[in-house]
């Protein structure tokens, strides 16, 4: 089935450009001109991707992501002219999954876009586990859900991919650059603040589980439970 993304910006050409570029790739596109008009259509004929502007008329952009992360586990893409890193770290840490900068090339957003649905169907393809375990939590990968302590925390998609991806290879350290690599897909050394952010974010949902997301000085991450690497 094709992917259906809806885009919300108040600039016609930038939505016109947008959507153009994406239906050559063959997605079915609808676009908004605010936020408040998109996220209507949403309740009613969700998406699988959503690329929001943050400044638009009525609700902004970082409203309306919080919004739909609260109800939804839709993929969220942020493109704004804001490029501040308190902007970003808003972005990230409100559920968005990439934020892109303007002014922006259409190949590279479609390249990330593809990246991100790559991710979440090889991350839900049948061929993994269906269940995966680590200290007291544990994730069921079909159904796209984490419980801790037998109580669901609600994870963005790329947050899902990250914990999934980490679990498999709970026995070892993940270098940042193997981390960003098989999220984002994308080179690395461009921007890894939206990674930093993210981690950030997810620790803190984990913070009432034995299982933490360690840093690795100066190489990466991995994953640990309460106390196990106290006295290493």
């Amino acid at each position: 089935m094709k992917r259906k993304i809806y885009i919300a910006d108040d600039d016609d050409n930038i939505r016109l450009i947008i959507s153009s570029f994406l239906l050559s790739e063959g997605y079915i596109v609808e676009s908004f001109s605010n936020g408040d008009a998109l996220y209507e259509h949403f309740k009613k004929d969700p998406a699988d991707l959503i690329i929001l502007d943050i400044l638009m008329d009525g609700s902004d952009g970082l409203t309306l992501c919080s919004k739909i992360r609260q109800q939804h586990s839709v993929l969220i893409i942020i493109v704004s002219a804001l490029d501040s890193e308190m902007d970003r770290i808003k972005g990230i840490t409100l559920g968005s999954d990439d934020y892109l900068v303007k002014p922006f090339s259409p190949l590279e957003l479609v390249a990330r876009i593809k990246a991100l649905f790559r991710r979440f169907d090889m991350l839900t393809s049948p061929t993994e586990q269906d269940e995966l375990l680590y200290g007291d939590m544990i994730l069921k990968t079909k159904l796209r859900q984490c419980f801790i302590q037998n109580i669901e925390i609600d994870l963005t998609p790329t947050e899902f991919n990250v914990l999934q991806f980490m679990m498999l290879h709970s026995n070892q350290a993940i270098s940042r650059k193997e981390l960003f690599n098989e999220i984002w897909e994308v080179q690395w050394d461009q921007d890894t603040r939206a990674m930093d952010d993210m981690l950030k974010r997810l620790r803190k949902k984990l913070n009432h589980s034995q299982v933490r997301i360690e840093t690795v000085w100066g190489y990466g991450f991995r994953l640990s439970l309460v106390g196990e690497h106290e006295n290493t």
